[in-house]
């Protein structure tokens, strides 16, 4: 199913999506999709899969998990219909997670889904919030951010730079760069609507969104264009002694940085606008 206008299907042959497969999809059920990236998740996305299966977040929403190159056998097709997941979409180009995102993203608008929820597949997160975000964007908003940090929320173990980084460097740039009082703006638990994600105006689909740039640039760019945005409580808990991230520490956390910095100073705008 196809949702797109004419000028909109001029605007999707402009899109810049990644090589991929497809070895899983039964087909769409809902409007609503819950987006899992993951590579390498071992026994962390099977736990992920069990607590939704147990919240029954298949009966309201279909869930499609985005394979950045997993070699450690965590995603055989058969366990994987067993707890509700109706698509599998393997990346087969370079890039990382705006590229493993823009695969998920492309393959979902391209269905028809009106709204996107995206979980890291790594269990730090409860998914027993997923349902208020569809909510959300039922009642029209196009962009819920989980917060561990507003009223409600809980954050549990969360390293202390990484806790001082995101209150006192990541959300205020973002805040202040975009005009939207952000608290929690490095983790990927997101909701947006499709309208949002297809507006040429942001423009995600592009090769310059391929490591970790995607989400600093969508929180700069949609409270600018008058998108409606919120935050939600969440729960979100790191291993007592285990840190389950992609990002090294060093080089890693530099690197976002200069995205934080690049977003906030409008480098990753299309061409056409500001």
């Amino acid at each position: 199913m196809n949702t797109f206008s004419s000028p909109q299907v001029a605007e999707r042959a402009k899109w810049q999506v990644p090589a991929m497969e497809t070895p899983l999809w039964l087909g769409q059920q809902h409007p609503w999709c819950v987006v899992i990236p993951v590579i390498n998740e071992g026994e962390r996305i099977k736990s992920l899969l069990k607590k939704m299966a147990a919240q029954n977040i298949a009966g309201m929403a279909d869930i499609i998990i985005v394979d950045g190159g997993s070699t450690d056998g965590s995603l055989e097709l058969e366990d994987l219909k067993i707890v509700g997941v109706r698509g599998l979409i393997v990346k087969k180009a370079p890039g990382k997670l705006s590229a493993q995102l823009r695969c998920a993203y492309a393959f979902a608008l391209d269905q028809g889904y009106k709204g996107i929820v995206t979980i890291d597949g790594n269990d730090k997160d409860d998914p027993e919030a997923i349902p208020r975000f569809i909510s959300a964007l039922k009642d029209g908003v196009d962009f819920v951010q989980a917060s561990r940090f507003v009223a409600g929320g809980t954050a549990e173990n969360t390293p202390k730079s990484r806790d001082f980084a995101i209150r006192f460097i990541h959300a205020p740039c973002l805040s202040l760069a975009s005009g939207f009082k952000w608290t929690d703006t490095t983790q990927g638990f997101r909701a947006y609507s499709g309208k949002m994600l297809i507006d040429p105006e942001i423009s995600i689909f592009r090769d310059t969104f391929s490591n970790y740039e995607l989400l600093a640039y969508l929180s700069y760019r949609a409270p600018k264009l008058g998108y409606k945005c919120i935050e939600l409580p969440t729960i979100r808990k790191y291993p007592a002694n285990e840190v389950p991230t992609k990002i090294t520490a060093f080089r890693g956390n530099l690197e976002v940085l200069k995205t934080l910095f690049a977003a906030c100073l409008k480098k990753y705008n299309p061409a056409r606008t500001e």
